[in-house]
């Protein structure tokens, strides 16, 4: 088995690291066995095998139009077990981890531009939806590990990374890496928080719910190293276009992009969720940022308590889990050749105008256009950056 002494540890990219504690953690001879402990810590050989593990998440996160089926099914699950005589072993009917459901999806605009719209909309939502928000309000208080974010709170992705995210999950006594999976395909915005998480289908997500390990290929993870700072007239939209069209033309789908470099030291959270979240459109499963100092100072400003931050970091930090960039630690080896951008080289940019993932420089904005206007029908597109 592996030791903290382990010198194959060392190599590792983060987000594999991630994947080995939980593989270790729940190493059982029975759903996670001691020859995928070895496979996960053999991670250069065996990435480009194709080889399978398993992986079970700290916490599942639904949104809700795959999270009401999923309370539907639990409700039958408890009913069945009714009938069957077994009114005592209902709590077996349950989660098995933490599993959050956040409304964020359904709510319509019936008022606006008055200052009380808000107060309308959401009272609306309420009543045209008063028997779904009444069955789940059961589910919420009939169901265990099972917890339920009403309209109002703010999109899923948003209420994950300033609420739910613990960046390091506690639980009977056992402190250990978050980690999520997600039925929407931009879960994959908490993997700016340094939290390992990425989207799935609805079946998926109930498996995990119920106690099972997801079983993934493992992963090659592409290093990107970053560098400098970004100039002053730029933003987060302008960097994300950029690493999206330098990732789409590398090539990324199934794999894990982990991001390095002191030009990380010089990103907020806010601009690396933006990165994170646009993982579908790079075609990566997710794109990663490991814990350091700047996730240690959002998790400050979002009001988390000196005692949840002090356990973060002290953990992380003695599992080798937190990233800092003076030079005293060994970058992690690779899939293939790493990736560099400077940040100092990034220029404002936009996407389109055909498709959300196409970058062009706002200085060469009118000839894309003209390209595009005056192409033969069926032309793919014109992109100039």
């Amino acid at each position: 088995m592996v030791g903290l002494g382990d010198a194959r540890l060392a190599k590792l990219p983060y987000s594999i690291r991630v994947l080995l504690e939980s593989s270790i953690r729940n190493c059982d001879e029975f759903k996670v066995k001691k020859s995928d402990v070895e496979t996960i810590m053999n991670w250069q050989t065996t990435s480009h095998q194709s080889v399978e593990i398993p992986f079970m998440p700290a916490r599942v996160i639904l949104q809700d139009f795959t999270g009401v089926p999923a309370v539907v099914d639990l409700a039958a699950m408890r009913t069945a077990v009714k009938e069957m005589g077994l009114e005592d072993k209902l709590d077996l009917v349950n989660p098995l981890c933490q599993t959050d459901l956040v409304i964020d999806h359904s709510i319509a605009v019936d008022h606006s531009s008055t200052a009380d719209a808000k107060d309308k909309n959401e009272e609306l939502e309420f009543l045209r939806n008063e028997e779904r928000f009444a069955f789940l309000k059961w589910g919420e208080k009939a169901l265990k590990n099972f917890t339920i974010v009403p309209p109002g709170n703010g999109i899923i992705h948003q209420v994950n990374l300033e609420y739910l995210a613990t960046v390091v999950y506690e639980k009977n006594n056992i402190v250990y890496p978050d980690s999520l999976v997600g039925t929407d395909s931009h879960t994959t915005m908490i993997d700016g928080l340094g939290v390992v998480g990425w989207g799935v289908g609805g079946i998926e997500a109930e498996s995990v719910m119920l106690g099972q390990n997801i079983s993934m290929v493992l992963p090659q993870v592409v290093g990107f190293k970053l560098t400098g700072k970004l100039p002053a007239h730029t933003t987060a939209t302008d960097l994300v276009l950029t690493c999206t069209n330098m990732l789409r033309k590398r090539g990324v789908v199934g794999k894990f992009v982990e991001f390095f470099g002191p030009g990380c030291a010089e990103l907020s959270l806010v601009d690396r969720a933006t990165i994170a979240n646009m993982s579908p459109e790079y075609g990566a499963t997710m794109g990663y940022f490991p814990v350091d100092a700047n996730t240690i100072k959002y998790l400050r400003t979002i009001g988390r308590s000196e005692e949840t931050i002090n356990l973060v970091e002290a953990y992380l930090k003695s599992q080798g889990l937190f990233r800092v960039y003076d030079g005293s630690q060994p970058d992690p080896v690779y899939t293939g050749e790493v990736m560099e951008l400077s940040l100092d080289d990034v220029k404002p940019c936009v996407s389109g105008p055909k498709r959300p993932h196409d970058r062009v420089e706002v200085a060469k904005m009118q000839e894309d256009f003209r390209s595009c206007l005056t192409a033969p029908v069926g032309f793919k597109g014109f992109n100039i950056a």
